[in-house]
């Protein structure tokens, strides 16, 4: 299925793989590899991080995952635009397959803050935000395995830190 090999991550993603319309994003450039395969990276970067700070990850991994699916909804707009609007066709798409919970409509709404302006609410949107940001920049190819792998750490350093405040 993946390189991932991780048969949990395998056994979550699976009833969004096996939907036809999902499967399109094979088919559509983004950031240098296809939609799909940013979309299962975001997922399984989120399902790690969500796993090890214990929170909901299966939540998680399953927005992480449907963060981008949109096909050519925005396909004639400006790309700032299509920035903006593309997480509101992707949970519009997702709502179709899934009963999506108050976090994962969050999760996937907001992760192209700050351009789409509203921020997280959940520390999980956070973490997808994030992560959907540091898998672009790695697939857009700007060399950057060891600083992304810094980022990471810092980043579930404050997160950590963050979920024991509360």
């Amino acid at each position: 299925m993946n390189s991932y090999d991780d048969l949990e991550f395998e056994r979550i993603i699976s009833p969004v793989l096996e939907i036809e319309e999902f499967n399109q994003l094979k088919f559509i450039t983004h950031h240098g590899i296809t939609r799909y395969d940013h979309s299962i990276r975001v997922a399984y970067l989120s399902y790690k991080v969500s796993k090890f700070l214990h929170l909901d990850y299966k939540e998680v991994t399953i927005a992480a995952l449907l963060h981008d699916f949109f096909l050519d909804e925005v396909k004639d707009e400006s790309e700032t635009k299509k920035l903006r609007l593309h997480p509101q066709f992707a949970v519009k798409n997702a709502s179709k397959y899934f009963d999506l919970t108050e976090k994962q409509i969050d999760i996937i709404s907001t992760h192209m803050f700050p351009v789409t302006f509203t921020p997280p609410k959940y520390i999980e949107s956070w973490i997808v935000d994030f992560l959907d940001d540091a898998a672009a920049l790695y697939e857009k190819g700007y060399g950057i395995h060891k600083e992304l792998r810094m980022a990471l750490c810092l980043f579930m350093f404050l997160v950590v830190n963050f979920v024991k405040m509360r």
